[in-house]
């Protein structure tokens, strides 16, 4: 957890709670200690809320983030109680289980959604086949959710996306209508 942030949640001061695992091997993963999913949790639930009860009124909202939030079976149930403290929410994802997004967006008030590469690259990011189709689900999700702010962001690995990959995804965005693209620096990492 990270008890105050400016950046993960913009125009918000926020908490980010990080959920633990990712299925996807994207080689430059900020987190790629989040990615396992047989490791216990530091903190249990009791005492996040805890945390949180003590912070009504100094934090606007609460970020879940990762690993990969969407794979929490509980999240809905967590996103709802952070709500009634008050919290706004926002949500870190890559769009890998479309439909736990489509149960949660409800619910949120900003999505940070990682869309790695052109669709039909995505398995040269992920290393999983058919991982571009659910990011597209997941966007297509997200863009029908008017009530919900968004920043559609990319990774730019040099290693693994040319420029006419960059050119073709973020036309393909503007097509579908996506206002908030933005791309970020490789940080590479040890994530094999």
């Amino acid at each position: 957890m990270v008890p105050l942030t400016s950046i993960d949640f913009p125009g918000h001061l926020a908490a980010v709670l990080f959920c633990q695992g990712c299925p996807w091997h994207c080689r430059y993963c900020h987190n790629p200690h989040l990615l396992r999913t047989d490791v216990s949790s530091k903190l249990e639930w009791a005492e996040v809320m805890r945390f949180l009860r003590e912070r009504v009124g100094f934090l606007d909202g609460v970020v879940f983030s990762g690993g990969e939030p969407l794979l929490q079976p509980r999240l809905l149930e967590a996103i709802r109680e952070v709500k009634a403290l008050g919290f706004k929410v926002a949500l870190h994802t890559a769009g890998i289980m479309p439909a736990r997004l489509a149960k949660v967006l409800p619910y949120v008030d900003w999505v940070g959604l990682d869309i790695k590469a052109p669709f039909d690259a995505y398995k040269k990011v992920t290393g999983l086949a058919g991982s571009g189709f659910k990011a597209e689900e997941s966007l297509d999700l997200l863009l029908a959710a008017r009530h919900v702010d968004y920043e559609i962001r990319t990774t730019v690995d040099p290693a693994l996306l040319g420029r006419d990959d960059i050119e073709r995804l973020a036309e393909s965005l503007a097509k579908l209508g996506v206002k908030h693209f933005s791309l970020q620096a490789c940080q590479p990492t040890a994530n094999p």
